[in-house]
């Protein structure tokens, strides 16, 4: 595959417009500064969002999930999202530090649409607001609040066109390299891949929270 040509790289607002034309009234009219009744409606009901932020180091997108509501509308500007276990590489928390823009993806297993949302987000290791997202008696060690600047749903069609939701599609997962292969590769068999995937479940289970 060769790269593109790029006489025709496109540089400037103007030369996007001409290519796609103005947004259609409905684009415009979903997309307002706060969380309403529907928007809150759809973000209780999602278990799982994609965070994204900016900082020094780089641009990181990492996955967030839990139970259905687990990101919690505080009211109609402030969503809290707590940090649960994870890797500990905690780039978007670094990010965070330095540029507090996020922008959430939130999905809905069933749900065609997505939601949007962007903002500014503050880490709180505030104890009470901690054990306010308290699972199975362990909290998290700190909680974004985050201010909303804007809220609109996404159409569908990403998701139709993936067919997400199809189970029948759903990738055959011993066709794929597993983690411990992946990390066998890289790091020159100094993590051994049988002893890393057969260890996998049972660590993941055991620190969920």
């Amino acid at each position: 595959m060769r790269h593109s040509d790029p006489t025709f790289d496109i540089a400037d607002p103007a030369s996007l417009e001409a290519l796609f034309g103005t947004p259609g009234e409905a684009s415009i009219a979903k997309e307002i500064g706060h969380i309403d009744a529907n928007y809150r409606a759809l973000i209780e009901a999602s278990p799982f969002v994609a965070l994204a932020t900016a900082g020094p180091g780089g641009l990181d997108c990492s996955p967030r999930g839990d139970g259905p509501g687990f990101v919690r509308v505080l009211d109609e500007n402030t969503l809290l999202l707590p940090e649960r276990r994870g890797n500990n590489r905690i780039d978007s928390l670094r990010n965070l530090l330095d540029d507090p823009r996020v922008a959430l993806l939130f999905l809905i297993p069933g749900v065609g649409e997505t939601l949007r949302v962007n903002g500014r987000a503050t880490i709180s290791a505030d104890p009470a607001l901690l054990k306010q997202h308290e699972v199975d008696g362990k909290a998290p060690k700190v909680v974004l609040l985050i201010s909303v600047d804007s809220v609109f749903f996404q159409c569908s069609r990403a998701v139709v066109r993936a067919d997400l939701w199809n189970p029948e599609r759903h990738a055959d997962r011993s066709a794929l390299p597993t983690p411990g292969q992946i990390l066998d590769s890289l790091t020159a068999s100094a993590i051994n891949r049988e002893q890393y995937d057969r260890e996998l479940p049972g660590r993941v289970k055991a620190t969920l929270y």
